[in-house]
């Protein structure tokens, strides 16, 4: 299989039946699992990444010279640092100093600066700061995932058709909300397509801003960052559950010790709420993401 370029790899990621899970749980009805953290830059995230970079150079926003900069808790940014290496632009990364200490370095490894804003602040901390350096920058351009269409389009484009493709009867789809991408262009493309199919969003318990207008601190990296996305479609949303850190970690354990898969926080936290659905509904189909690895947590002690 010839590629020109590694982000010819990304996407068409392998949708599993957890029927491990299904069968050490009694669950009644099967979840199937997108494998996200296959695309080579180890998440998701590449997708929304490469669909932005790709789209703001065919619309002339960023030429050889433009600094591309960008507020992330991580997995975008890593995907950023990589689309940006294929091409050979510049990256700033924002980021708050609670993320985990790998995100930081795969970005630095792949020639991003890493700027790190205060973790109190959260991502709203982070977008500001991201912000204040690119309007003090000359030919920058400013990434905005929590509010460029091309980060829905991405799932719209790829992630919604891939899980349609394989599983075409699909009854739920889960995921997590942080920027509302995936759930937004991935769930809006299977509502197209089936008009049945129910989205059901994450957050976490412990900054439940869209199921009770408050935010706090948490542990689910990548999910509840603390306002309201500008890119999500509530009135697409069948249910919006909340899951707590330690439910999380919970079954992102479960998952690598049924599975094989080693998986991180959010993917435990989508998880969650998946088998909370196949322990009520019996004969369903209910799709995740798996977003990203554990490999990306072991410094917070995710693994003991």
């Amino acid at each position: 299989m010839l590629k020109n370029s590694v982000t010819k790899t990304i996407g068409n990621t392998p949708l599993l039946r957890m029927t491990r899970l299904k069968k050490s749980l009694g669950l009644k009805s099967d979840i199937f699992a997108k494998l996200e953290f296959l695309n080579p830059a180890g998440s998701i995230k590449d997708r929304v990444a490469e669909e932005i970079i790709a789209s703001a150079i065919r619309e002339g926003k960023i030429n050889a010279k433009t600094t591309v900069i960008e507020a992330t808790s991580g997995n975008t940014g890593i995907g950023l640092a990589f689309c940006c290496a294929c091409r050979g632009l510049k990256l700033i990364v924002v980021m708050p100093d609670t993320m985990s200490g790998e995100r930081i370095s795969l970005m630095k490894a792949y020639g991003a600066e890493v700027v790190l804003s205060q973790g109190k602040l959260g991502m709203r901390g982070a977008v500001e700061e991201a912000e204040r350096i690119a309007a003090s920058s000359d030919n920058a351009f400013l990434a905005r995932q929590f509010e460029n269409p091309a980060n829905a389009a991405a799932h719209f484009k790829t992630t919604g058709p891939e899980i349609y493709r394989d599983l075409s009867n699909t009854d739920y789809f889960v995921a997590g909300i942080g920027t509302g991408g995936t759930i937004t262009g991935a769930g809006g493309f299977l509502k197209k397509k089936l008009k049945d199919v129910r989205l059901v969003g994450v957050e976490p318990a412990a900054s439940p801003v869209l199921t009770e207008g408050k935010s706090g601190s948490h542990r689910i990296q990548g999910i509840g960052a603390g306002f309201v996305p500008p890119l999500l479609k509530r009135e697409l949303l069948y249910d919006i559950v909340t899951v707590s850190d330690e439910d999380a970690i919970y079954f992102a354990k479960l998952v690598a010790s049924t599975e094989g898969c080693c998986v991180g926080i959010s993917a435990g936290a989508n998880v969650c709420a998946c088998v909370r659905l196949a322990q009520m509904e019996r004969g369903k189909n209910i799709v995740t993401v798996l977003p990203d690895s554990g490999a990306r947590y072991i410094s917070t002690g995710l693994f003991g």
